[in-house]
């Protein structure tokens, strides 16, 4: 390959890559905003978004690529169904382990999430082994260049990446408009702002807190799956390096910003991609984890973060 070829390959990849990290960020830096928790248990709910499908599509029995009208007839119920239920998982984390925490030190919470962190890990191993596991290739892969558009190029842009942007793009558009836009969403960013605040003015602080877990788990879900479809293979440490990434979108973005998390998703996606051709996959964890330490001291605000105003 020439060296544009693999620069705009490695892109691609990029692409698809920070499209579920800036899935699961938005789960990661929603939370945060709301109640400022590091719920590090995220990347797992993400993980679950994986074996949950995958327990569905064994129990019906689907093992073949789907074709035509079954592509939508089986993955619209299967990504309802994934992130209702991650959904659901998300919330019944929160009301268990972090409600009764509400008012305790920020360090309680924050061990607790790693608890809960390890437990599910722990399940998931349990539930599946603790070898790799197949997922079924679901989705047509079909080389979009050369197949059908008759370009002779060495670039590999199949039918299955441009799925994951058009699957993740809406996914993100959709909640950005759902938290500007709507009542719910409204209250939502009271809460963030000002808990005490959102409650004397009659906002159920709870309820909207739940709403919270709710959509972020959902979204988690939502990646998981669409990690399962792309890659056909899952493990159960799979939502710790996931997570990792995620929260180091999240912080690059500007933590509690939404826009800032999906543009630090693909930030990392990018990043990753390129240092693993460039310089090494080894190094790819070191670079990021790098990148991240220098905003953590020069640009603490993230990307699209604003600088919290100085107290006198």
């Amino acid at each position: 390959m020439e060296w544009y070829e693999v620069l705009v390959q490695q892109t691609i990849n990029g692409l698809t890559r920070g499209s579920v990290f800036a899935l699961i960020a938005m789960g990661y830096t929603m939370v945060y905003g709301v109640i400022e928790l590091i719920n590090f248990a995220h990347g797992d709910v993400f993980m679950l978004g994986l074996f949950i499908p995958l327990t569905v599509v064994t129990l019906l029995g689907v093992s073949t690529t789907l074709v035509g009208w079954q592509i939508l007839g089986v993955l619209l119920p299967l990504f309802l169904v994934t992130m209702l239920v991650t959904g659901a998982i998300n919330l019944t984390i929160d009301r268990v382990a972090y409600r009764p925490l509400r008012r305790a030190p920020r360090l309680a919470p924050l061990i607790t999430a790693i608890g809960v962190s390890f437990m599910i890990e722990n399940l998931a191993m349990l539930w599946k082994g603790p070898a790799p596991i197949p997922f079924p290739d679901l989705f047509p892969n079909v080389d979009i260049l050369n197949a059908w558009l008759g370009i002779d190029t060495l670039i590999y842009f199949t039918t299955k990446d441009l799925f994951v942007v058009v699957v993740t793009l809406p996914l993100m558009l959709a909640l950005e408009l759902f938290v500007t836009r709507t009542r719910w969403g409204k209250a939502m960013r009271a809460t963030a702002q000002d808990r005490e605040t959102a409650a004397a003015m009659g906002i159920n602080v709870e309820r909207m807190i739940m709403l919270t877990f709710f959509t972020g788990g959902a979204l988690a879900g939502a990646a998981g799956l669409i990690q399962g479809m792309y890659y056909n293979i899952g493990q159960w440490w799979m939502g710790y390096q996931a997570g990792l990434r995620a929260f180091t979108a999240a912080v690059i973005g500007g933590i509690g910003n939404m826009p800032g998390a999906a543009l630090g998703g693909l930030f990392i996606g990018f990043l990753s991609a390129w240092s693993d051709q460039y310089i090494s996959a080894r190094w790819t964890n070191a670079l990021v984890f790098a990148i991240l330490i220098l905003f953590l001291v020069f640009r603490p605000q993230g990307l699209l973060g604003e600088r919290p105003p100085d107290r006198t």
